[in-house]
């Protein structure tokens, strides 16, 4: 316990020590903007050194995380909100979701930097995480870019499963779930050992219940039509969770998940995010 304890306190010094390198910092571009986390930003001050707000939702990161990563992730996270990139949110009532949940995104340098973080009573836990040796400037080889991952997750987990519930609840009677039990091949309420031969959605995480494995197909889905996962070498990869990794086979294999996706109705991204929001 006494080593907990003065692990967490050289944390908390080693982060008041970063905070001053932080409280200048100014970078981004006109349309998004990294500045250092102010002292009156409670919640976050302690802990976190950067952070970026885009259409009222923040991102908090350690000091330890590039600029340029930081600055990569509000641009995706822009463009997925902001497809046509016109400066307004295609679908405000997501937006308005994720804010009134204080939804964020967490960055850390890796998984054990953001578990030290996330230790400490840091408030809202609506947040999902991203590492700063997961994010991939250019997607594609030699690897995916998980910043179009774990973004989505939270738009979707927070935003779309919240303001659609009929259609994108995480439960078993909602539109996607059964979209989902058809791709698995039946109802698992938990993971399977085996998934039937039939099936192309195949995730096999026993740590993901029924409404994580919801956000995991929903990503795969999304970012299949979105042209993210077609990338040379890149169904060898994912095969074993994913065989769907183009937006025609989408369209023709799994019917009922492609027309939620691209029902015009809920503004689901129609572009890859490409995290340059509105340089091109």
């Amino acid at each position: 316990m006494k080593n907990i304890f003065f692990i967490l306190l050289f944390i908390l010094l080693s982060c008041q020590d970063n905070y001053e390198n932080c409280l200048d910092l100014e970078y981004g571009t006109e349309f998004i903007k990294i500045t250092g986390v102010s002292e009156s930003d409670k919640n976050y001050f302690k802990y976190f050194c950067k952070t970026s707000d885009v259409f009222g939702i923040k991102i908090y990161a350690t000091e330890n995380v590039d600029n340029e990563k930081v600055l990569h992730a509000a641009s995706i996270l822009a463009e997925y909100l902001d497809n046509d990139e016109d400066g307004t949110a295609d679908n405000q009532r997501i937006v308005n979701r994720l804010i009134d949940k204080k939804a964020w995104l967490l960055m850390a340098m890796n998984e054990e930097e953001s578990s030290a973080a996330i230790r400490f009573p840091i408030g809202n836990l609506a947040f999902l995480e991203l590492y700063d040796e997961e994010v991939s400037i250019i997607n594609g080889n030699p690897r995916f870019d998980a910043s179009l991952e774990e973004i989505l997750h939270l738009i979707t987990q927070h935003g779309y499963a919240e303001v659609y519930p009929n259609k994108f609840g995480e439960n078993k009677n909602s539109e996607i779930a059964k979209a989902m039990d058809e791709a698995r091949g039946g109802y698992f309420k938990n993971v399977p050992n085996s998934y039937p031969s039939s099936a192309w959605y195949t995730y096999d995480d026993k740590t993901c219940n029924y409404s994580c494995q919801i956000t995991e197909y929903t990503y795969w889905a999304l970012t299949s039509i979105l042209g993210a996962q077609e990338f040379p070498g890149r169904l060898e990869e994912i095969q074993h969770e994913w065989r769907l990794n183009t937006k025609e086979k989408v369209k023709n294999g799994d019917q009922l998940v492609y027309s939620l996706l691209t029902d015009p109705e809920f503004k689901f991204p129609t572009n890859l995010p490409d995290g340059r929001y509105r340089l091109d």
